[in-house]
């Protein structure tokens, strides 16, 4: 599902008009960027919570070069889903469709 099809999927089953769907989508994406960046983390009560990561510097190598670099310390964000939300989709998923399984 992109993001369209989860504006028209919202816009039909709430009857608000998709401008407006897909403007309360971007500013909820935008709202949780923000707040990521600020190193804030989000939590949603039965669907997940955005968080923050750290990373450690540690030593990689450029393969092609054949020489050693140093990663810096850096951080990431990530999606950690509610107990209740892994164990919907844990009980419901019956298989991945053709096209979405690689």
């Amino acid at each position: 599902m992109r993001k369209a099809d989860l504006v028209t999927a919202i816009s039909e089953k709430t009857g608000i008009a998709k401008v407006d769907v897909l403007v309360t989508l971007e500013s909820f994406f935008k709202e949780v960027k923000d707040t990521l960046t600020e190193g804030e983390n989000v939590y949603i009560r039965g669907f997940g919570s955005f968080v923050v990561k750290k990373r450690a510097k540690k030593i990689g190598r450029h393969i092609k070069k054949n020489i050693a670099i140093e990663i810096p310390e850096h951080f990431i964000p990530s999606f950690k889903p509610a107990k209740i939300f892994v164990e919907q989709v844990k009980g419901n998923v019956t298989a991945l469709p053709e096209d979405e399984g690689a």
